[in-house]
Parts: structure tokens; C-alpha cells; sequence
């Protein structure tokens, strides 16, 4: 594939999407919160990033496989056409690197690199929308649609002196979830950790925030007792005796602050700190506990809180769940329509008979039933061994123990003999 960056500027410099302009007046909207800053919280904060890693690995790693409808007369070319497209862009990959920002900030943004015949898509930076251009309903100041996506300045480029720094909506697959009434952009998993709220002009900070300042301060209250501050007393040392001890002990490693001073009576007095000045743990519990219901996945606390039972464990599956399959339901539909279809019309085939589908996981293999087992393993001319059998056995949910030579042997042993034994008395 071409330089993308290199590539951008050329359809940027030549006008291949050209610029939006709309007939009707055309306002900006921007996200709250940059989207830069919210994928920062992501990959500085562990909580934050297992969280979207979870979600994110549960919507789209599991991988997918596509189906066409089979009555369509030319079903098998277009299943092979969407195939080989979503081999060549690598859509897979595509499409787990895009889950952790969607899932995170709400958006992602993919450029189509070759709009009048979809046949490569390049994930943009997601800072590189500034703004979403957004016309108005006729008559009113309601947004009706997208009409243009702003770049920042260091991503749009000048053609004859004039910037080209907007590209149509046909150039551009936005992803997005939770988008507001009034705005293009979404709203993702961890907008809320680093927003303020104000009540009656009371500010209360960002969650982020307040937790990554516990933590600056957790370690200085931990140095504070493992080296507390010292007060030492040297009666009649003069100056330079006093400066040479500070200078030695000061220059150890982890350890509290020593001062020193020449009253009479030698004094050492440790500069204590009283418990109950740190005696805040309900409180810091509550606001670890809204970030986080703020990250919307129990699994963190799962590995981070002891006392979870497997029925907990199992409800916070289902709740996971719950989370999941809208995402995946939306990733799946804008698959379908935006490329899947696009693919299908550029190349000959009916999208609409062809109804080209994106299905999650792996193709269902055929059902391998207990008594299909056992007759393939009793048949005259057993068609399976003894150890095929029994591991395929137990994968169907049969509970089995591993086999003891001796003690079968026995029995077979015994088994023999009283077989002897019936037929000599009935002779």
C-alpha cells in the first residue's frame, strides 16, 4: 500500500473529496473533552485501559466469519468478492484496533482511501478531526446531518495557497457511540472520569483527578513513616561540626528529613505523624468505587477485591454481556452497510440479494451426538479407537476416569473364567 500520510495530502491537494458546502448555514460542533486527552487517561491508567481491554477483547476478539444468502444466484462470487476485500485491508486487525477507542472515547475515524472504488480504508489519528461540520433542519437550529469533517491544521494541507482541511462525509466512515442530539461526535466509557460536575456553584473534580492525586500522595505519606522527620540535638558542636553530621545522614538513602540544632542535652526526637490525619479510607473507597463504575466493567474488581465467589463472578460475565452485545450489534450493522454493501454495488453483484453478513466468532461445526460415539465405536470395523472415543466422549460432557490395566485385567480375568465355568455345567 501507497504512503498513506503521502497519499492523504495528494487527495487533499487535488480535491478528490472536495469541500463541504452546504446550502444552509453550517455551525461547529467539537467533543467536550479532546479526544487526545481521553485516549491519554487510557494508556497512563491501569485501571482505565484493562477496562476498555476487557470490553473491547469481549466485542470484537473473538473474530468473525461472513455468509451471503445462498439462494442468490451468484452467492459464491460475492461471498468470495467481500472475502478477498476483507483480507486485503486486513479488517480484523482493523477492527480490534479500533474497538479500544471506540469503546474508550465513543469514536474512531477510518478514511476511505479510494472513495469512487472502496478497495483500502486507513484508521485516522484520532485527534486528526478537529471539528464535524453539521447543517441545519430547514426552518430551525436543529442538527440534521454531517456535511464535512474539519482536520487540525497539522493534518490538512494547501493547494494554490488555499488550505484543503475538510473532507466530505463520503470520505470518511465515522464510528461513534452515545452520539449527543447535538453534536457528531460520541461519548465513550471514560469521558465521565474526566469530567467536573457544578451544583449550586459547587465544583466537584474529575474523578481521574481525584484518584491520580491519592496516588501522587500515597507514596509521600508511606515515606513519612518509613523515614519520619528527625530533630537531633548537639550541645556545644559548633557550626561545622553540626553541617558535616547533617550532611552525612542526609545523604542516606530513603530516609526523613534530620535537623539539627546546638541546645544543651542531647536530644533525637522522631517528628511523628498522627494516624487519623490519613484516616480517610470510606472516603477513598467511595471514589475509587465510582471510577470504577464509571470504567462500566466489574471484572477489574474481580482481580483487584478478595471475597469473590464464582456466582459473582458469573453475574458480572452476564453483566459484561449486557455491555457487549449493543456494541456489537452497531459494529456488525456498520460493517454491513458502509462496506460490505459498498464492496458488493462497486463490483457487479446486488447488495440486497446478496445480503452479505458479518457474524461473530466461528462458523458452527456440526453437532457430534453421544450415540453417533458409540456406534462408530461398536461398528463391526470400529471406524474410531477406544481413546478417540473416550476423548470425544468427555469434550461431549461424559464424566470418565482414566483406565487402570490391572484391575481390568483382572476382571476380564475373572469374566473368562466364569464364562468356562456356564458353559462346562451346561454341558
Amino acid at each position: 500500500m501507497r504512503n498513506p500520510i503521502k497519499k492523504l495530502q495528494e487527495m487533499l491537494n487535488f480535491g478528490a473529496y472536495g469541500s463541504a458546502s452546504p446550502n444552509s448555514s453550517v455551525f461547529y460542533e467539537t467533543s467536550d473533552i479532546p479526544l487526545a486527552d481521553i485516549m491519554q487517561l487510557y494508556y497512563r491508567d491501569a485501571t482505565c485501559k484493562s477496562s476498555v481491554d476487557l470490553l473491547a477483547a469481549s466485542t470484537v476478539g473473538m473474530g468473525f466469519y461472513t455468509t451471503v444468502d445462498e439462494k442468490y444466484d451468484k452467492a459464491n462470487e460475492a461471498k468470495a468478492c467481500v472475502d478477498a476485500f476483507c483480507e486485503t485491508v486486513n479488517l480484523d486487525k482493523l477492527l480490534n484496533d479500533m474497538a479500544k477507542p471506540l469503546i474508550a472515547c465513543g469514536n474512531d475515524f477510518w478514511l476511505r482511501l479510494s472513495p469512487n472504488k472502496l478497495t483500502d480504508v486507513l484508521r485516522l489519528p484520532i485527534d486528526a478531526v478537529w471539528k464535524i461540520n453539521l447543517d441545519n433542519v430547514k426552518g430551525f437550529r436543529i442538527p440534521h446531518r454531517v456535511t464535512g469533517y474539519k482536520l487540525k491544521s497539522i493534518y490538512a494541507a494547501t493547494n494554490a495557497g488555499i488550505d484543503q482541511d475538510v473532507l466530505s462525509p463520503t470520505a470518511v466512515l465515522h464510528w461513534q457511540l452515545n452520539p449527543l442530539v447535538s453534536s457528531g461526535f460520541g461519548v465513550g466509557l471514560l469521558q465521565v472520569l474526566l469530567h467536573t460536575l457544578s451544583v449550586n456553584g459547587d465544583k466537584r473534580p474529575a474523578y481521574a483527578q481525584m484518584k491520580a492525586k491519592i496516588e501522587r500522595l500515597m507514596p509521600k505519606v508511606i515515606e513519612k513513616y518509613a523515614g519520619p522527620d528527625v530533630v537531633v540535638g548537639l550541645p556545644g558542636a559548633k557550626n561545622e561540626a553540626i553541617k558535616a553530621f547533617e550532611k552525612t545522614i542526609k545523604n542516606r538513602p530513603e530516609e526523613g528529613a534530620w535537623l539539627f540544632h546546638a541546645f544543651k542535652g542531647a536530644t533525637v526526637t522522631p517528628v511523628t505523624i498522627d494516624p487519623r490525619a490519613i484516616g480517610f479510607a470510606n472516603y477513598i473507597d467511595h471514589m475509587v468505587n465510582q471510577f470504577y463504575l464509571g470504567c462500566e466493567t466489574p471484572l477489574p474488581r474481580l482481580f483487584s477485591t478478595p471475597g469473590f465467589t464464582e456466582a459473582s463472578a458469573n453475574a458480572a460475565l452476564d453483566l459484561q454481556d449486557m455491555l457487549i452485545k449493543p456494541v456489537q450489534r452497531y459494529v456488525k450493522r456498520q460493517v454491513e452497510r458502509e462496506i460490505f454493501s459498498v464492496v458488493l454495488s462497486q463490483n457487479g453483484f446486488d447488495p440486497v440479494k446478496a445480503a452479505a453478513r458479518l457474524n461473530w466468532g466461528s462458523p458452527n461445526q456440526p453437532e457430534v451426538l453421544m450415540s453417533d460415539l458409540i456406534a462408530a465405536a461398536t461398528a463391526a470395523t470400529p471406524l474410531i479407537r477406544p481413546e478417540e472415543f473416550r476423548k470425544n466422549a468427555s469434550k461431549s460432557g461424559g464424566e470418565l476416569w482414566e483406565p487402570n490395566p490391572e484391575k481390568a485385567a483382572k476382571n476380564e480375568s475373572l469374566e473368562i473364567q466364569g464364562n468356562q465355568g456356564e458353559s462346562g455345567s451346561g454341558g
